[in-house]
């Protein structure tokens, strides 16, 4: 068919019209409805899909999660109440502030009970406070002889309440002793008050 002939088809009687016209022409209209259907409706409808197929996976994701952590609950109950048990033994090692003496006389007995000479025992004038527990240095100088001062270090590993010896020293004294310099750092929970003002100082 010529552009003569496509000139005179009668646009009111398509039913006259060429087979070959016919088809194309119904091919432009299906492929114009196909395109305007995807721009006006399906390309929303396929946005939606892909995004309630993420959600989907993250659902199934955090389903996951959640059936690994319920599986693991009667494991994960026992471990803290292990925690619980370790942080109360811990506790139990720091003294409260009515015996803090009590442990620097324990301190102090323990040397003595080794026959070491105290030449300094000074608690220091100020704690240094942390999150629920307060540290008191105690600046010490002691005179003995090398048993004696190893016995009295194993001496204060074995208290019942947490103290350690820090900034050792170790120098020759007179008569074959040797001199003893440390900071005995001894430890104790804050009580109560003393709680509240921390947080409130770390408010």
């Amino acid at each position: 068919m010529n552009i003569e002939e496509l000139r005179n088809l009668d646009p009111n009687d398509p039913g006259k019209w060429p087979v070959s016209v016919r088809g194309v022409t119904l091919l432009i209209i299906l492929l114009a409805i196909i395109g305007a259907g995807y721009y006006f409706i399906w390309q929303d409808q396929l946005t939606n899909l892909e995004n309630v197929r993420t959600e989907e996976q993250s659902l199934k994701d955090t389903y996951l999660v959640k059936k690994r952590s319920a599986v693991n609950l009667p494991l994960l109950k026992q471990q803290l109440k292990n925690i619980e048990q370790s942080l109360s033994a811990l506790l139990k090692q720091l003294p409260d502030k009515s015996e803090m003496e009590a442990l620097l006389v324990d301190i102090n007995q323990a040397g003595l009970g080794r026959g070491l000479q105290f030449e300094l025992f000074k608690p220091a004038e100020n704690e240094t406070l942390h999150d629920f527990y307060a540290e008191l240095p105690v600046s010490i100088r002691v005179t003995g002889d090398y048993h004696d001062i190893g016995a009295f270090a194993s001496d204060i590993a074995q208290l019942p309440r947490i103290v350690t010896l820090n900034n050792i020293n170790i120098v020759p004294g007179n008569d074959d002793t040797l001199v003893l310099d440390a900071v005995a750092k001894t430890f104790r929970y804050l009580d109560e008050d003393e709680l509240i003002d921390q947080g409130e100082q770390s408010k």
